[in-house]
Order: C-alpha cells, then structure tokens, then sequence
C-alpha cells in the first residue's frame, strides 16, 4: 500500500521524499553519539562495548528496516546490496573520521582489543554468506541454515568482545596519543548534571532513524523501478549511503568529544551487526535463500569488504603515528578500495 502511494507521486516528488527522510536520519543520528557516550561513563560498560552493542545497534535501525522491508516485499537485489553496501561505506566513514583527528592516526590512538576483536567478528560474519552464496540452495521453512549460525556467531562474538575488555590477555603499548577506553568519572565531576543514563532520549533518537528508514525503503523501490539505476546500484550505493549517515555522524562527533575508541568500537560493531541484515532479511523474503538470490555486485561489495576490514585490523595492529595527510596507512587504502567499489557498483 505504502509502495502504491509513493509510486504515484511525480518523481521529483519522490527524490525529495528519499532527501528528506536522509536529513531526519542525519540529523537524529547525530545526537545518538552524545548518549552513547554518557551511557557509557555512568554504567561503567566501556565505549567499546557501548559502541559495538547501543551505537551500533541505533545506527543500524535504518537500514536493516530497509532490508526486511524490501526483502518482504519481493525485492531481494535491493535488500541485500543495501546490506552490504552499508558495510563498505562505514568503512569509509571511519577512514573520514581519521581525517577529522588531526592529533595523531585514529587508529594509534584508539588502541584496543575489544575493537580487534569486533573486527576479527566481522570478518567471520562476512564470510559465511560468501560461503553460503557458493554453497546448496536449500531452505528449511523458507529460511536457510546460514540464517542461525550467524545469529548464533553474533551472540558468541559479542561474548568474546566483553571478555576483551575485562579481562585482556593482550594490551597496547600506550603512548602520549593513546586515548583509553575508561569511564570519565562521576557526572558531576566533569561537569555534567548528576542522574541516570539518558536511556528514553536514545530510544527516541532510535525510533526516529527507524521510521525514516522505513521511508527510505519505500521510496528507494520507487526510484528502482523508475530510473534507467538498478537495484544493485540503488541499494548498494544511495539507500546504503543514506541509512549509513548517522555512523558518519557520530564517528566524527565522538572524535570530536575525544570518545577515540567509541568511534572505531561504533563503525566495527555496527558493521557486524549490519551483517546480520541478511538474516533477518532471509526471514523476511519468502521466495527461497536470499543468500543465492543475491546479485553479483553484492558478492563483489562483501569481497571489498572483507578486504577493508582486512586493512583497518592491520592498522590498529600496526599502529602508525601520522602518515600521508596526517592518517594512516589504513584509512588511505580504505578509502581507495571503497572507490573502486563505487566505480564497479555504478557502472
């Protein structure tokens, strides 16, 4: 009902819709950092863990609505490349957000191993729909196997990153960059009106990017089907960019409040739960395994991926000071390998 309204809508109409409903996630995920952060001081949780888990699960809202959505409503192309394609931009984000730090490399100074070890799950989650693409095309009650194992990986996976964090067998050499990932104290100690977590703000924010994820499905159906784009384009690239704005947002304005390792912790943890979109979105599409029902420039845009995760793990391993333009090595490639995959995705 909702496609059959928009579509009759002029098409400038329905580019202004698709506009629109991207300022509302831009704008809301921009407030969505500030929480995090204070959340993350007054319950003692850390910003990784705060970050892969309240951060990254926010962000996310919008596009894994859009999907589930376009996934039910029979559009399997345009759910899975929006999956993925949000992966690859994220990515990217992080590698921006390195350009904002101008102190040291982001990635040196938000030394962690809870952030390893969200990136060593994400590229697990990223494997098995490569191997479940290449696999037997087989569903149980519509849904395939693969679905499960990455909801299981997922939950395993965030077990491992807790116990990085209380309890590490592994720790960085600090230095005078490194920013730790440590409560700032008691809220009036660093200024900050004394009471509990902003708890129902964050769900409000949260709410608010969902619905306007909801919106961009709609409309990104519409322009599909009325613009020479494809699916894979669209998705991959517009509705991708789009529902991925609030982890740019929020990457830079925690760089910008000194929370280092809540803005990696936010891009890889909201990366591995983003991988999850193609499980709830296997759900959701009755027509078979939407793992096989995935075009190639999806396969292409999880390869790229796995290969951008592969380089940011390396840089936090490798720790570079300052590099070319003041980042790392890390952020240069990623954004390099992000641009070819844009090039391969349009044309």
């Amino acid at each position: 009902m909702t496609i059959s309204l928009i579509a009759n809508l002029p098409l400038p109409a329905v580019i202004a819709g698709f506009l629109i409903c991207t300022l509302i996630i831009a704008s809301a995920g921009a407030q969505l950092a500030e929480r995090c952060d204070v959340i993350a001081d007054r319950t003692g949780w850390g910003e990784a863990l705060v970050g892969a888990v309240l951060l990254g699960a926010a962000t996310s809202l919008p596009g894994i609505i859009t999907s589930v959505a376009t996934a039910a409503q029979g559009f399997p192309a345009l759910s899975s490349s929006n999956a993925v394609g949000g992966i690859a931009v994220q990515t990217a984000f992080l590698a921006i957000a390195d350009l904002v730090y101008r102190r040291a490399n982001l990635e040196h100074a938000a030394a962690s191993l809870a952030n390893i070890t969200e990136g060593a799950l994400l590229l697990a989650m990223l494997a098995i729909p490569l191997v479940t693409y290449s696999g037997p095309d087989f569903t149980i009650a519509g849904i395939h196997p693969s679905t499960i194992v990455m909801l299981a990986a997922y939950g395993f996976g965030l077990q491992l990153v807790r116990r990085a964090r209380t309890a590490p067998m592994w720790t960085p050499e600090m230095t005078r960059e490194t920013q730790e990932d440590e409560a700032e104290g008691a809220p009036e100690e660093n200024g900050e009106t004394p009471g509990a977590p902003p708890w129902t703000s964050f769900a409000l924010l949260a709410l608010l990017t969902g619905l306007a994820g909801f919106g961009i499905s709609q409309f990104a159906v519409v322009l599909a089907d009325r613009t020479p784009l494809s699916e894979v384009a669209i998705g991959g690239l517009f509705t991708a960019i789009a529902t991925s704005l609030p982890e740019l947002v929020t990457s830079i304005a925690a760089v910008r409040r000194g929370a280092l390792t809540l803005a990696v912790g936010g891009i890889l943890g909201g990366n591995a739960f983003d991988t999850l979109f193609l499980s709830f979105s296997d759900i959701a599409y009755r027509g078979g395994s939407l793992y096989h029902a995935m075009p190639t420039g999806a396969v292409f845009t999880i390869s790229m991926s796995i290969l951008m995760t592969a380089v940011l793990m390396l840089g936090l391993l490798r720790r570079q000071r300052v590099g070319f333009a003041g980042i790392g090595f890390e952020s240069a490639l990623i954004l390099a390998f992000y641009a070819v995959t844009v090039g391969v995705l349009f044309f």
